[in-house]
């Protein structure tokens, strides 16, 4: 008996930055800090709790799967045939918080959105970066 997985792909950004993990969940979390660095969003951190980031070209449908405050983050994300899963994992570290950005669920036929998603959290982290920077 064989069975077939679908393979996925995953995009992963991590990054090193001087700022504890309190202050970066607060731009992970909190609606008008994610609209400054991400996307404009009706965003609140409670299991199950379905909202949109929405942009120039259209919007996401998402829905909050995991919390763990300061720790991790975890949330479906759903637009243009696009089915995946974005996990926010923060680990303290000596210079600061160690951050990492995985989106999972990209099939093999959708190279467009994997590649669009690759320069995309890239640039979404290091605005990240910057907003963090400006909390009191």
């Amino acid at each position: 008996m064989t069975t077939t997985a679908l393979e996925t792909r995953s995009v992963i950004v991590e990054r090193d930055l001087p700022f504890p993990p309190d202050k970066i969940w607060r731009a992970l979390t909190e609606p008008h800090l994610l609209g400054e660095w991400l996307m404009k969003t009706d965003f609140r951190p409670a299991l199950d709790q379905r909202f949109q980031f929405r942009g120039d070209w259209g919007s996401v449908d998402c829905r909050v799967v995991v919390v763990e405050p300061n720790k991790a983050l975890s949330y479906s994300w759903a637009a243009y045939g696009l089915e995946s899963v974005v996990t926010w994992t923060l680990t303290p570290s000596a210079a600061g918080t160690h951050v990492r950005m995985e989106q999972a669920g990209f099939r093999p036929d959708q190279q467009q959105a994997f590649a669009g998603a690759k320069f995309g959290w890239q640039k979404f982290l290091a605005n990240l970066d910057e907003v963090v920077a400006r909390i009191d």
